[in-house]
């Protein structure tokens, strides 16, 4: 079967708008695991923040080093918590 000029304009057209629907999505999913992956990372720093600020308070270490180590924060960090 032969396209005619009008069937083989129609039927570009149609693969144009798959092709940026199939991007479209695949950049929704790209987009969306991206999110996740951040909010995980700032979720675990928030995490470390709250264990250095507990070890501060509540058990009265001030040995920024240990800190660092127990936490993974940097010392500068724990030091701005001081």
């Amino acid at each position: 079967m032969l396209f005619t000029e009008f069937d083989m304009d129609t039927a570009i057209e149609t693969w144009k708008d798959e092709g940026r629907k199939e991007g479209i999505e695949e950049g929704r999913k790209e987009g969306i695991e991206k999110g996740r992956k951040e909010g995980f990372t700032k979720g675990e720093i928030k995490k470390q923040i709250e264990i250095a600020k507990n070890l501060l308070a509540i058990l009265d270490i001030k040995d920024v080093n240990m800190i660092s180590k127990a936490t993974g924060l940097s010392i500068e960090e724990i030091k701005k918590l001081m």
